[in-house]
């Protein structure tokens, strides 16, 4: 019964109310725990007490600026039930550019709580009212509404169609997009997730990636609420506390976005790594190399899906996807993989012997969606809007090519694609290869540009704690014997960290590096021709180099 409830929701609001009348235990957070009903309870006194704050005529948009505490989710749950919208707002902004976020979804409310009050304190933001949560003033105003019931105070009509969630999408350039998601597209996610993993009420689902994003909340909050599953929030991802924390809370299923894996990887393992209760992982970016030797060491099922932040493009992986692939078009989507400069289909890959792709110049290209898009567009951006929309299509911004059967292969983002000596090469492939060497703990590869002409390969190391010091004659010894990586594959630089540089979603933060590019603080080697062994990139080496950028008028490309 209670799963029947829970999965035919129309509206999240509907999904929301659904929990009134369950009693078990639905929400673990440190040392407290709640009830399904007095989560739905609080989600309820919030909504009054938005719709008794919200200024008349004023866009129904909250702010929320929180950790992953209780109330997160029950302010998505407030915001559902009185027909209004929460804006996540990313708390690794800072200055003018957080208060532009703030302003920039027209939110009246602001829900923060005291450790994040530096942040706001001294911003420009008129007609805002800020709560803080952990304060006696925000508790004497909830309860003023405790007897709330959900569905009794609305600030805007409840419909499908209403916006539920504001939330912020980065790119390397210019400011973050508000992609808009309705009631209907979010709810209509958990019930998809729900059949897919099959998720089940007994279920928890542990929520470390941040809910200011959208993985946590469409990917691991949303299905927890369609199936009536419990969830236990982790402040902040830890890869130290993973483990505990899902013995804990009895967590079945968990979410990932970046760098996640590979930092649960780099933790010591234990004899005992395979006693945990979790069923499946879902998420992107662990690649099949650590997704395997995730598996191997926890006994956890790792799903790579694949769905557009704005929900514009997903594909579906079945029993039958091969090693390496995401899978085929989602039923409904007509995906294709499109040369953007001649907008025709780029022909299907083909792989020799030992699985390397021949023509990848040719066969990768951008995702697109021909069909009819679930794309809900950009908060007041609609120049945003028709850059991802063109000539009736959704151009995804994602690198991916095709085999023949139809299964489709992420090769990295649009940004991320490099030419060397005139071949298109995708850096996800390359990382991809470089991440099997042992020693090395995360790996990202970007473009430098070339002195003369194109791009150079840089690549960026991160080794193990345990590894000894870098090797160069190793390293070679390691490229020369991965039989799918090409000669313009070979990295030129390497720049070798202690930890991956990360955006506050656990992704690599590419911009910095490509801007850092050769001229950072962290030890750099090199190889002056593809033949010479690799050696330490001197401040001698440095002045050379710029004096041949300068010599071909290209020293202005560096640091873009």
């Amino acid at each position: 019964m209670v799963r029947r409830m829970a999965t035919q929701g129309a509206t999240v609001a509907e999904l929301v109310q659904a929990r009134w009348a369950d009693h078990r235990p639905g929400l673990w957070f440190e040392d407290e725990t709640a009830t399904h009903h007095q989560v739905t309870a609080g989600a309820a006194a919030r909504a009054a007490l938005l719709a008794d704050l919200l200024p008349r005529g004023a866009e129904p948009h909250v702010a929320v600026l929180l950790d992953n505490t209780p109330e997160f989710p029950q302010w998505l749950s407030a915001a559902a039930l009185a027909g209004a919208a929460v804006a996540g707002i990313n708390p690794t902004r800072r200055g003018p550019e957080l208060a532009r976020d703030i302003l920039h979804t027209e939110a009246r409310i602001l829900v923060t709580e005291r450790a994040h009050l530096p942040l706001v304190e001294g911003l420009d933001l008129p007609g805002v009212r800020t709560l803080v949560t952990d304060t006696e003033e925000y508790a004497a105003l909830l309860r003023s509404y405790e007897g709330a019931k959900p569905g009794e105070h609305t600030v805007a009509p409840v419909e499908p169609r209403s916006r539920v969630l504001l939330y912020f999408t980065s790119g390397s350039t210019g400011a973050p997009k508000a992609a808009i998601c309705t009631q209907a597209r979010l709810a209509g996610a958990g019930r998809s997730l729900v059949r897919f993993h099959g998720v089940r009420p007994e279920d928890v689902h542990y929520i470390c990636m941040p809910m200011f994003h959208g993985n946590a909340v469409i990917a691991d909050w949303a299905p927890a609420l369609a199936a009536g599953a419990g969830v236990a929030l982790r402040r902040r991802f830890s890869a130290s506390a993973f483990l505990a924390d899902v013995r804990r809370y009895n967590a079945t299923y968990f979410t990932y976005v970046g760098r996640a894996i590979q930092y649960l990887l780099a933790t010591e393992p234990a004899p005992d790594d395979h006693d945990n209760p979790l069923r499946v992982g879902f998420g992107t970016e662990a690649g099949a190399v650590d997704a395997r030797r995730f598996a191997e060491r926890f006994g956890v099922r790792l799903v790579e899906g694949y769905g557009s932040s704005e929900g514009g493009a997903s594909i579906q992986r079945t029993a039958d996807t091969p090693p390496g692939a995401i899978g085929r078009a989602t039923p409904g989507d007509d995906l294709a993989v499109v040369d953007p400069a001649t907008r025709t289909e780029c022909p299907p890959a083909c792989f020799d012997a030992r699985g390397r792709l021949l023509n990848g110049d040719e066969a990768i290209g951008e995702l697109v969606n021909r069909g009819r898009s679930p794309f809900e567009g950009y908060w007041r951006n609609p120049e945003a809007d028709a850059a991802r929309v063109r000539d009736g299509w959704y151009w995804t911004g994602d690198l991916f090519y095709r085999d023949a059967a139809g299964f489709l292969y992420f090769a990295g983002r649009t940004d991320d694609r490099l030419r060397v000596d005139s071949e298109n090469l995708a850096a996800a492939m390359i990382e991809h290869i470089l991440s099997r060497w042992e020693a090395a703990s995360a790996v990202a590869v970007y473009a430098v540009p070339d002195p003369v002409a194109g791009d150079q390969v840089m690549a960026t190391l991160a080794l193990h704690e345990g590894a000894s010091s870098f090797s160069p004659s190793s390293f070679t010894h390691f490229l020369s014997s991965q039989p799918d990586l090409g000669p313009k594959m070979i990295p030129t630089y390497l720049r070798l960290v202690d930890e991956m540089p990360v955006t506050a979603t656990n992704k690599v933060h590419r911009v910095a590096l490509r801007r850092a590019g050769f001229r950072c603080p962290d030890p750099v080697w090199w190889h002056e021709t593809p033949t010479a062994p690799y050696r330490r990139f001197t401040p001698s080496d440095l002045t050379d180099l710029l004096s041949r950028y300068r010599d071909q008028g290209r020293e202005d490309l560096l640091g873009r």
